[in-house]
């Protein structure tokens, strides 16, 4: 459900367009004509609005977006190296209004341009219509070119092709469609070097889900690769302090890029506990106990709420390559760190509290669970809006956004299941509504933002994301099957309605959290409902070994018959003398179960009964 930050997700996607041959002055040969001149003024920077594509009509001048991350090392690069070039300088200041923004703090933009990794460099004409993109660390030279192309020959730049339209679909994948999403796990496994990519690598998290998933339904073949892949991404955890960098720039693993963000960490954790529930093995859990301290001991505010990200560099001089080699001893000594992003946004505490609660699904400890109930009320205190929703941060340039709300209200279903206490049932209905109201696209999906901060040619039509609308197909068809609420049921539909469509299929890229939302809307989750009084230790345990099951997909209540009646009476329970554990399926249930050790058996003895509903 989580969606990550997108790095290499179009398979054979190309670094910027191919710019046709030109008569373009080299860098030697302009720095040897500007000698004599004055040096050129610094770039400066304006803000991203509406007013930025308003002077560029007025003065005919191209925009540049440098689309950035705080702890983005070639982030840092292209800082220092390209932007700071005299010539570079030069023909902005000559042809070009730029704009640099934080893509965590701009969900809208992450969103639309997460394809294009960061940074990103967006080029509009000054009519606000994109002119080109451009992925990653794009060096003095290839900049200067591009720059100098689009002012002097601007019939040589090559042509965006136009945005497919998403017609709607069905809300259910087609036979062949679903073949074709999960052909691609086959033709992009890296025999060699374990995991799903050629180029980068790095937990790719619907991936890994689904790998587990086929697992779990006997595909020898899954288990070896999902085994293989989870091993040797072992690779990226930091060993002294904790916490798993981005990705590997090398095939086999061996080379980290050091930036520790929010998406990474919690996926990782997701991930390995879900390993260990599944194969027992003690490294995954250790693994997930590695980034969870991380979590805990350096991106946790004394309030309680979650940080961003950590840097991956310490700065210009001392990079992260050389900084985390160092022993713990070392980096104390050294007194100083790559610094944290101490910004607090509501959807990365949704983020990190599934984290912490996945860790307690895993190990039972409470502590886990504690954390994740105090990152959830410090964002519903401070990120609540009046009107319903969460903003993104103290102060937003735009939204409300998609992404926000879904993570939260992901979060408080969550944390329903792994305490029982219905107050976070309602609100996680509440977060759907607002989603409902707020974002959804009149013919099929749901759009990112609201009020997008800028209104130009480009932005004119809304962006509906397919990561965010996979993860809210997967969340709203959830809370319908907890809640019995049909309205979510239509929410997860009309998602579906966007991924379905042929123009999105078609798009050669991992959609694995599509098939993962199709599975689920298919077919009841598995469902266990804990019958006995509340503070009851031997219900306690009861929920506890619900938690801890080896399945993704499923449904966890817990009753005590003394507070009245379920808020989804879809099952009548008995009220019993002692606790008691039922396994449901069709609403029909098993026998009361008393112990732990017994549940996993009738769990799986009841999810034979499920009945699907693909049609």
């Amino acid at each position: 459900m989580l969606r990550a930050l997108r790095i290499q997700p179009l398979l054979g996607i190309l670094a910027g367009a191919v710019f046709a041959a030109a008569a373009v002055p080299s860098l030697a040969t302009e720095q040897t004509a500007n000698a004599q001149q004055q040096a050129p003024p610094p770039i400066t920077w304006r803000p991203w609005n509406d007013k930025l594509f308003r002077d560029a009509r007025q003065t005919k001048r191209y925009i540049i977006l440098d689309l950035n991350a705080r702890w983005c090392h070639w982030c840092h690069f292209m800082e220092k190296r390209t932007y700071a070039h005299p010539e570079i300088r030069r023909i902005i200041d000559t042809g070009y209004l730029a704009t640099k923004v934080d893509q965590d703090a701009n969900p809208d933009l992450a969103s639309r341009y997460g394809d294009w990794g960061w940074p990103a460099t967006i080029i509009f004409d000054p009519n606000g219509k994109e002119v080109t993109k451009l992925q990653g660390f794009q060096r003095p030279s290839r900049m200067y070119h591009i720059l100098y192309t689009i002012l002097a020959h601007p019939d040589r730049v090559p042509q965006l092709p136009p945005e497919p339209s998403a017609t709607a679909g069905k809300s259910l994948l087609g036979t062949q469609q679903r073949e074709r999403l999960v052909g691609l796990l086959d033709d992009t496994y890296d025999k060699a070097h374990d995991g799903w990519g050629r180029r980068l690598k790095f937990l790719q998290p619907e991936v890994v889900e689904y790998a587990l998933k086929q697992a779990r339904d006997g595909s020898a073949e899954m288990t070896s690769k999902v085994r293989r892949t989870l091993d040797a991404a072992l690779a990226l955890i930091d060993p002294v302090w904790g916490g798993i960098y981005q990705y590997s720039h090398e095939r086999d693993w061996s080379a980290p890029h050091y930036e520790k963000i929010m998406t990474s960490q919690v996926n990782a954790i997701r991930l390995y506990t879900q390993a260990y529930r599944q194969f027992g093995e003690q490294r995954y859990l250790d693994a997930a106990r590695r980034v969870g301290r991380y979590l805990m001991q350096r991106l946790r505010s004394p309030e309680g709420a979650f940080y961003t990200s950590q840097d991956a560099d310490v700065d210009h001089d001392l990079l992260g390559e050389a900084f985390y080699k160092l022993d713990n001893a070392a980096r104390l000594k050294l007194g100083k760190a790559p610094p944290i992003d101490t910004t607090i946004y509501a959807r990365e505490n949704g983020w990190a509290a599934r984290g912490m609660l996945a860790l307690y699904a895993a190990t039972g400890e409470r502590a886990y669970r504690a954390a994740a109930k105090t990152a959830l009320e410090w964002t519903v205190a401070h990120r609540t809006r009046a009107t319903g929703g969460f903003t993104h941060g103290a102060k937003d340039p735009a939204g409300p956004y998609l992404s926000d709300t879904l993570a939260m209200g992901d979060a408080m279903l969550a944390f329903y299941m792994a305490s029982g206490d219905v107050t976070w049932l309602k609100r996680a209905g509440n977060a759907a509504d607002f989603i409902t109201k707020t974002f959804q696209h009149p013919e099929a999906g749901f759009v990112t933002v609201q009020k997008p901060a800028v209104r130009a040619a480009t932005f004119a039509k809304p962006f509906v994301n397919i990561e965010e609308n996979a993860a809210l197909a997967r969340f709203a068809n959830l809370l319908y099957r907890t809640s019995g609420a049909a309205r979510y049921r239509d929410v997860a539909a009309h998602a579906m309605r966007h991924l379905t469509s042929d123009a999105v299929v078609a798009r050669r890229r991992f959609m694995l959290g599509t098939v993962l939302a199709d599975d689920e809307m298919a077919i009841e989750p598995a469902h266990v409902t804990i019958v006995g009084k509340t503070g009851d230790s031997a219900a306690d345990a009861l929920h506890r070994a619900a938690l801890s099951l080896p399945v993704g997909y499923r449904r966890i209540d817990r009753w005590d018959p003394a507070s009245g009646p379920m808020l989804n009476p879809d099952v009548q329970y008995p009220a019993m003398e002692q606790a008691a554990a039922f396994a449901c399926a069709n609403q029909v249930c098993s026998l009361p179960v008393f112990s732990g050790k017994n549940l996993k058996q009738t769990v799986a003895k009841m999810m034979r009964l499920r009945r699907g509903n693909r049609r």
